[in-house]
């Protein structure tokens, strides 16, 4: 039988199940979780042209916050088409 290596962030997912930090959540809120990801999958190439200063505060204010630029503008893009 072959042995499975498991990276180790997969190890460190093993070691929490066991320790039993995992709780199971209702259906509901299950489903309710995986259509907040699913809405928020990115389907969509956007290419436009802003001000390098602009993009400059905008990673520094990125890195502050622990999230990559890219994903802090699609999140403000987000909230501003569902306000």
């Amino acid at each position: 039988m072959r042995t499975i290596r498991l990276t180790r962030q997969e190890r460190e997912i093993e070691t929490a199940l066991l320790r039993g930090e995992y709780v199971d959540v209702p259906k509901a809120e299950f489903e309710a979780i995986a259509k907040a990801i699913a809405h928020r999958r990115k389907n969509a190439v956007l290419n436009i042209r802003v001000n390098r200063e602009d993009v400059e505060s905008i990673k520094r204010k990125a890195r502050q916050l622990g999230v990559r630029y890219q994903a802090l503008l699609s999140e403000f893009i987000h909230r501003l088409a569902h306000a």
